[in-house]
């Protein structure tokens, strides 16, 4: 990432300013040295200064062609090893890469650091907060209403379609029929059931009073009396509704006693009738296949996607408001209860080291890849403005270093020559 421009000019100015100061102090050197040897032969004292800054100059000049052989060649010169930085950009940035890999991504690193910095704790007093637990949850709803929006409705209604296609094969509906059948009966809970048809099955025949007597009047001889049609039908007629009324009213009717019968084989039939499991296989088919089916699901997934959007995009919403809500409750967990905190840390530290073994590779090779479209000169001069100015120190150090280490090897020479 570039350094901010601001950062960047400060950084310029500084290097400068300290690039003049050990420049200015070889050519301090080079004045005294110039100065002392002319004066040297009228003043032999003057040697000792004369020998500090000629080692003065010795060590300023080797460290600048040290400092400039890192970055550039000296003068523009092409002397062999030197612009050591842009013509081996590559294989710095390689071995930037495998450095990060192998004494930064390691397992042991990173799962020491991540269990010295408590993530659990500090995510949950973080969730906690109202205003934070808010925003993650505006987040969230964000990511749910672009998921929502990128699927594909034709894919998702197809899905819907074959899963509860599925889930229906997969039904047994004789067991539940059957079941339900003798839920319906336990404690005699059906007859209100059979009660409730029976009074049906004589509004039935009241309705259909006409049409009844119509063809009992088409069926008897032409020499009934039409008197006599309407006695026997209007006895015919009472009888039936009392014989109604009697199994409507009378739960342990011989027609009620026989109903339970017929439902009670009907409920055994269900589960051990191969003919009849079939036969429901066979309706499960049939239903599975109906176009009403394939319409259900569509309207499922537009219902669901149409309110989803909705409530996501409105910010009063009692989703956005269930979902912050949700966030701070997990987060107020999350703060207080140290279990579910080791929990949460232990399966943090564990993904966060396979995901690093898995990765390291990778991401040596990324510093590699990206160190490698550098422009040389453009890399080249970043560096040296990230660490030049700390190099232009070394620069000042040598001047001053091979100015004592000179005075001393001279003044030891002078002891040991006796002059």
């Amino acid at each position: 990432m570039p350094a901010p421009v601001d950062d960047e000019a400060a950084r310029l100015a500084a290097l400068r300013r300290t690039k003049r100061q050990a420049t200015g102090l070889l050519l301090a050197a080079t004045a005294v040295f110039v100065a002392t040897r002319l004066l040297e032969d009228r003043m032999p004292w003057i040697a000792y200064v004369r020998a500090t800054a000629e080692a003065a100059m010795v060590g300023a000049l080797a460290d600048w062609f040290a400092v400039t052989a890192l970055f550039r060649h000296p003068l523009g010169i092409p002397i062999p090893h030197t612009a050591i930085v842009p013509n081996r950009k590559d294989d710095i940035g390689r071995g930037l890469g495998t450095f990060v890999e192998r004494h930064f991504l390691t397992r042991e690193v990173v799962e020491e650091r991540l269990r010295a910095t408590s993530v659990a704790a500090r995510l949950g007093a973080w969730l906690a907060d109202p205003a934070h637990a808010e925003r993650a949850g505006e987040q969230a709803v964000t990511v749910l209403r672009s998921v929502v929006e990128a699927l594909r409705d034709d894919e998702v209604q197809g899905a819907i379609e074959a899963a509860v296609a599925q889930r229906l094969r997969r039904l047994d509906p004789g067991p539940v029929l059957s079941r339900a059948i003798e839920v319906g009966m336990a404690d005699g809970r059906h007859h209100q059931v059979v009660s409730l048809l029976v009074t049906k099955l004589g509004d039935i025949v009241d309705a259909n009073r006409e049409e009844l007597r119509a063809r009992l009047r088409s069926e008897t001889p032409w020499w009934v009396p039409d008197t006599v049609d309407d006695r026997i039908f209007n006895r015919a007629y009472a009888s039936i509704h009392r014989f109604l009324d009697e199994v409507g009213a009378d739960p342990e009717h011989p027609v009620r006693r026989q109903i339970d019968e017929r439902l009670h084989e009907l409920a055994t039939g269900l589960v051990q009738s191969m003919t009849v499991h079939d036969r429901l296989e066979e309706l499960t088919e049939e239903l599975v296949a109906r176009p009403e089916l394939r319409e259900w699901s569509a309207s499922v997934w537009a219902d669901l996607k149409r309110s989803v959007l909705e409530r996501a995009a409105d910010p009063q919403s009692a989703l956005r408001r269930r979902v912050s809500d949700s966030v701070a409750g997990f987060g107020a967990r999350l703060r207080d209860d140290p279990l579910l905190q080791a929990k949460v840390d232990d399966w943090v530290v564990g993904m966060a080291g396979d995901l690093v073994e898995q990765s390291r590779g990778e991401v040596g090779e990324v510093i590699a890849a990206t160190v490698a479209r550098w422009d040389p000169q453009e890399s080249s001069r970043r560096i040296e403005l990230q660490v030049g100015r700390d190099l232009q120190f070394i620069r000042i150090n040598g001047t001053v270093v091979g100015g004592l280490a000179g005075l001393v090897i001279f003044t030891v020479g002078r002891l040991l020559g006796g002059s």
